[in-house]
């Protein structure tokens, strides 16, 4: 019997994550006045980032639920 390829990004415990857009990109840094260079930052070797397939300087939003706000969004920018 053959076995499927299992997502970490299944897994209950992680986050949603997402590229942006350039659109969407320009609109976040516009919201909170930052450089790009200014957000938090996440490896390209980052288990989640290598499934989505995102690449250094690309922009990720990370959407997880919270027992106090209902769901919290946060922003990445993939180094090497």
């Amino acid at each position: 019997m053959k076995k499927g390829r299992i997502s970490i990004l299944d897994h209950e415990l992680v986050p949603d994550h997402e590229v942006l857009d350039e659109a969407e990109i320009a609109e976040l840094l516009k919201r909170y006045k930052i450089q790009k260079e200014q957000l938090p930052k996440i490896n390209e070797a980052d288990p989640a980032i290598k499934e989505i397939k995102a690449e250094v300087g690309d922009v990720v939003r990370i959407r997880r639920k919270s027992k106090t706000a209902g769901k919290s969004l946060s922003y990445r920018l993939v180094i090497e």
